[in-house]
């Protein structure tokens, strides 16, 4: 194993989601690794760190009272109220809800709230054993963790070569579709890649918003949208490389 892919592999060893070949692979790399073992240790040390009870303070009473928006009803009329009512009341208050759901996802989203969507996923996505479902750098692993997960065969490249090597995937939603999600690395950042099967095509279009630079274009049938914080630029090359066909393997 080289450092590269211990790096890659690194949260995912500590939260034991490593399979047993790449587990002996790290603790045998670690072992001769003196570099790689000091960010171990540095990562075990602040994840114990940030465990430690003493840094969790109970909420005041003053802040827990304007948590409380709803009036409780009178205890007479909490009493006459049969179960039966109560159950009804929440049912349709379910229902209500729901119904508003369904008419607020029955179409495509906007570009902006699609542009949201992308970020919100993102950041998810950067929470602990939220990044990859299926980590791999070998287009080979990742391509075909998806299939019967999702209803089309995803895009999946190596541009290890470019500076982006290919880190793993995950199933997430946007748009209210299944979509794929591949995850490719650019030093320190993360990039987000979502694509899901498109009817209609439509021209590149890039975002910033945040911190954040989105991009978002369809060709072939699929629809595909990049999110990361890295440099714009680089972006925008690393898209520029994922059409490339001649990077297609």
């Amino acid at each position: 194993m080289m450092c590269e892919d211990a790096r890659l592999l690194l949260h995912a060893y500590l939260d034991d989601e490593l399979d047993a070949a790449q587990s002996a692979s790290m603790v045998g790399h670690l072992k001769t690794c003196s570099v790689c073992a000091a960010s171990y240790s540095d990562h075990t040390r602040l994840r114990k760190a940030l465990a430690q009870p003493g840094l969790y303070r109970k909420a005041p009473d003053a802040l827990r009272q304007q948590w409380t928006t709803v009036k409780p009803v009178a205890p007479r009329a909490r009493r006459a109220l049969p179960t039966w009512s109560m159950a009804a009341g929440l049912a349709a208050a379910f229902l209500l809800a729901g119904t508003l759901w369904v008419g607020e996802v029955h179409g495509p989203a906007s570009p902006d709230l699609l542009v949201n969507e992308a970020i919100s996923g993102h950041l998810r996505s950067l929470q602990a054993a939220h990044l990859m479902d299926v980590v791999s750098t070998d287009q080979h692993t990742v391509k075909p963790w998806f299939e019967g997960k999702l209803d089309f065969s995803p895009r999946v490249k190596e541009l290890a070569s470019e500076g982006f090597p290919l880190a793993g995937g995950r199933l997430d939603a946007i748009d209210g579709h299944s979509v794929a999600a591949l995850v490719y690395r650019r030093r320190l950042h993360v990039i987000n890649l979502y694509q899901w099967p498109a009817q209609t095509e439509s021209v590149q279009q890039t975002t910033q918003q945040n911190g954040y630079t989105v991009i978002r274009w369809s060709d072939h049938g699929m629809r595909f949208l990049v999110v990361s914080d890295v440099n714009p630029g680089e972006l925008k090359q690393f898209v520029l490389a994922f059409q490339n066909e001649e990077t297609m393997r």
